[in-house]
């Protein structure tokens, strides 16, 4: 299942995460998939796309990054290829 991760950094300071990661990885736990990430110029908030089975996988990586000065929301999401599929039976059905 696929997971959009808004992480949002304290007073926009994404330095501090940016050396933790660069010095201690991203210490996911095991079957966590890290797939790719988005900033936003005002370095407010970063998506990353993350791919897992086991929602719990996200609260044992809470549990490594207490105290980071980072909040994050997880938001379940389906890829548009693949909604694509499951609307095409709908578009050309009479309104």
């Amino acid at each position: 299942m696929l997971f959009m991760v808004i992480e949002r950094f304290r007073d926009n300071d994404m330095v501090p995460i940016y050396k933790r990661v660069r010095d201690e990885g991203r210490k996911l736990p095991e079957g966590l998939k890290y797939l790719d990430s988005w900033v936003e110029p005002n370095f407010s908030r970063c998506f990353q796309l993350m791919e897992c089975d086991d929602p719990r996988l996200f609260q044992k990586w809470l549990l490594e990054l207490r105290g980071s000065g980072v909040s994050f929301e997880f938001v379940p999401v389906v890829s548009s290829k693949d909604t694509q599929e499951v609307v095409r039976p709908y578009l050309d059905k009479a309104e």
